[in-house]
């Protein structure tokens, strides 16, 4: 019992519980009570039968009640009713009009009945009532009745403890619980929203406040429809009486799915474009085959799926064209994987880097196969087998909550390199054929990427694999010097670059070590190279001066078109410890001395070799033991961002340890010095004076 609650005192002398407090219906209809002797004569008048005539009980009380409201022509048909009432005992109902004090008639609806006292006497009961007031309220209470019954809005009557009182078909539509069902249970019971405590704060809000709230939107998964979602839009108001006393709250659920869904169609769409958008600016950013399935695994997670992975065929990688079979296994690569969010699934597909053969009746082998998206919405026990690599992974799958899979071909121009596989798991919505489209047109940008990509590596491969062997293989060690070198080709092209080094061996332990740049890059600039690497060692062989050297190099160059060629031509004697040099436009060597600063050796430039008639002259430098000679193509310093003279002086830092391994420095140079983005390729040779 509530602090506000009352007892009342029952028959047995107890006290019960306070009872239901009274509606205000019959203060509304304001119901009048007349009560009539034997005669006919007024001997009970209620303060409402004063407000529906118009006499006061002094007027009324001891007066016929037919002389003092009934029309004169109305006198004979209510006399005889009145007898019938008194002496058959029958009760009479109807609607008759009465004279008012005033003079004006209304149309009063009549309950007669008869009354016995203890002492037998007989008396007439007349409940009467504004007959308009209560065709009124009749057809209030109709049209609310109608409008509820037939209303496709949900309505819910709740009391303050937010039990139902009452509820209407829509309701039951939405809830799928019949009417009866629903009496005193609560709101949660049969609509279990996600938001339902939400709901139930807010119910009481209204309660307490009185203020409505408007248009809640909420959505769920209502148990008449579970595998959709649905949404509404609810309303709160508080229900009172005419008195003002709280009744309770009312809820009106209004369908607003179709809009929700479209909505959500419209912003998947939206995300949709974005994707593909974004697909269009992070997919395909190197000219490398394993970035670019990772950039695609990458944004496909987790906006597509759960779990991604990218397998190419291992003969497309090969750049081999191959006709694909109609059945059979394929031997893929699997280039990239990704996964929303920790899971098994991961350990059931082929690590990035591995080569796994999949039979004819796998999933992945029909897609590329068929060259068509392969779409299983639901799957069940027997298609996993089909998507997984063996028993082993199958199981994983299955632990994984696989429910849904779509692979998808990678095709450019015409050929099928491989496939886009899918998998959900904890996203509930299966694949369907929106998804089909938007993984198609994701890997369609990706395959073109991908196969740009292949064909710029097996390419460069080839340029690699032609510029090295048109670079000399030499002892690490001649005469009074250790050597190392390096070759690296250009970051950003593909194309054959025509910087080469050499060692030559000369007569009486001399040494010659040669570094050039062909300007420009491609076959003939490599085929050029080639040419001036053996004519250097051809004049080398003559045992003629650097100098000299250099000048025949200038006549042969000037024989050919379009090519300038810079130059450097050393000769170190171990005997005096000497070298001579000869440049031809060619950067300056850098020399390291063990105890001082490096620094780099100011030659005579000398003209790029291939500009004609143009002396060379020969510098002879003294070396020391441990002393490190360092020359270099200008690839290796030389970028768009920055002065030459700042890379040569960093350069120079790199040489501040003339004892470290020949090796590390070249390593050190290299790694310090080049940017991924450099557009020259690289040749490198470092001398140590032993």
């Amino acid at each position: 019992m509530t602090a506000e609650s009352e007892s009342f005192q029952t028959d047995d002398g107890g006290y019960g519980p306070e009872p239901p407090r009274p509606t205000g219906l019959l203060d509304m209809l304001s119901v009048a009570a007349v009560v009539l002797d034997a005669d006919g004569r007024i001997v009970f008048w209620t303060p409402q039968a004063e407000e529906l005539f118009g006499y006061t009980s002094e007027e009324a009380l001891g007066t016929y009640a037919a002389r003092l409201f009934i029309h004169p022509e109305h006198l004979p048909a209510v006399t005889k009713l009145f007898a019938e009432v008194l002496e058959t005992g029958r009760s009479w109902a109807g609607t008759f009009p009465i004279r008012r004090k005033d003079g004006s008639t209304r149309l009063t609806e009549f309950r007669n009945m008869r009354l016995l006292d203890d002492l037998g006497d007989v008396y007439a009961l007349g409940i009467a009532a504004d007959h308009s007031l209560l065709q009124r309220v009749e057809t209030d209470l109709a049209l609310c009745e109608r409008l509820i019954n037939q209303s496709p809005i949900g309505l819910a009557l709740l009391d303050p403890d937010l039990h139902y009182l009452l509820v209407n078909p829509a309701l039951e539509r939405i809830d799928a619980t019949p009417a009866e069902d629903h009496i005193g249970r609560r709101l949660r019971e049969t609509l279990p929203l996600p938001d339902i405590d939400t709901i139930e704060s807010a119910l009481h809000q209204v309660l307490t406040t009185g203020t409505p709230l408007l248009d809640q939107y909420h959505v769920g998964r209502p148990p008449a429809d579970p595998e959709h979602e649905h949404a509404w839009s609810l309303s709160f108001y508080r229900l009172e009486d005419p008195g003002g006393r709280v009744l309770g709250a009312a809820i009106s659920f209004v369908d607003v799915t179709e809009r929700h869904r479209a909505a959500a169609e419209a912003d998947r769409a939206r995300r949709r474009l974005a994707l593909v958008a974004d697909a269009s600016t992070r997919v395909g950013t190197t000219l490398e085959v394993e970035q670019t399935a990772r950039e695609l695994a990458e944004i496909t997670a987790p906006e597509l799926a759960d779990v991604v992975a990218v397998d190419v065929l291992d003969s497309a990688l090969s750049c081999r064209r191959m006709r694909r079979p109609d059945n059979g296994p394929e031997l893929f690569r699997a280039l990239a994987l990704k996964a929303a969010y920790p899971s098994v699934a991961l350990r059931a597909a082929d690590p990035p880097g591995d080569l796994a053969a999949y039979d004819g009746d796998r999933l992945v082998t029909l897609c590329v196969h068929t060259g068509r998206p392969v779409l299983v919405r639901h799957v069940g026990e027997h298609d996993l087998p089909r998507i997984g690599r063996d028993a082993e992974a199958t199981s994983l799958l299955a632990r994984a909550g696989v429910h849904s899979y779509l692979a998808v071909p990678l095709i450019a121009h015409g050929e099928v390199l491989g496939a886009l596989d899918l998998k959900r798991t904890r996203n509930p919505v299966p694949f369907d054929e929106d998804d089909v489209v938007l993984a198609s047109e994701l890997a369609s940008r990706a395959a073109v990427a991908i196969d740009n990509a292949r064909w710029f590596q097996s390419v460069r491969n080839t340029a690699l694999t032609l510029q090295r062997s048109l670079l000399p293989d030499h002892a690490p060690h001649h005469p009074g010097l250790e050597l190392a070198s390096r070759y690296q080709p250009a970051q950003a092209t593909s194309e054959v670059g025509g910087d080469w080094y050499d060692v030559i061996p000369l007569t009486d332990d001399r040494t010659a070590l040669v570094v050039g740049d062909v300007m420009g890059n491609g076959i003939d600039a490599a085929a050029t190279m080639g040419r001036l690497r053996t004519a250097t060692c051809a004049y080398a062989d003559l045992d003629l001066e650097p100098a000299a050297v250099l000048k025949h190099l200038d006549k042969i160059t000037c024989d050919l078109e379009h090519y300038i060629v810079t130059c450097l031509y050393a000769v170190y004697d171990p005997r005096t410890r000497r070298c001579h040099i000869a440049n031809a436009g060619h950067m300056p060597p850098a020399l390291a001395h063990v105890g001082r600063p490096p620094e780099l050796l100011e030659l005579p430039a000398g003209a790029p070799l291939g500009v004609g008639g143009i002396p060379f002259e020969a510098t002879t430098v003294g070396l020391d033991p441990g002393d490190l000679l360092v020359l270099y193509t200008d690839g290796l310093v030389e970028t768009r961002h920055h002065s030459i003279d700042d890379r040569l002086n960093t350069l120079l830092d790199f040489l501040d340890e003339p004892h470290r391994p020949l090796e590390q420095t070249c390593d050190l140079l290299l790694y310090g010095l080049r940017h991924p983005d450099d557009h020259d390729d690289v040749a490198l040779l470092v001398a140590r004076v032993l």
